[in-house]
């Protein structure tokens, strides 16, 4: 009975909100908040497209970021390997 309560409730805000809208543009400065709303979904679904990119992007960063790091990491291990080097022997006294 609880979740038939919670539809019908939802529903009926639903509804008053549906009204809501249609009743705005005969309100005054309604069509200027109308104009508002739609500029303001354009531009969100411009946000989005270009965030879309930039998770392009971002993952290519990511594979660069790890082939540089395996690049880098024999370099290390050879100058380390190559600054070692084998002790002169001492020449022998007589």
């Amino acid at each position: 009975m609880a979740n038939t309560t919670q539809k019908d409730i939802l529903s009926r805000l639903g509804d008053l909100g549906e009204e809501a809208l249609h009743k705005l543009p005969d309100l005054p400065g309604g069509n200027k908040l109308m104009e508002m709303m739609n500029q303001s979904r354009t531009r969100l679904d411009d946000v989005q497209k270009r965030l879309r990119g930039l998770d392009v992007l971002e993952t290519r960063v990511n594979d660069l970021e790890h082939r540089l790091a395996k690049l880098e990491q024999p370099a290390a291990a050879k100058k380390s390997a190559a600054a070692k080097k084998p002790a002169a022997n001492k020449p022998a006294s007589s």
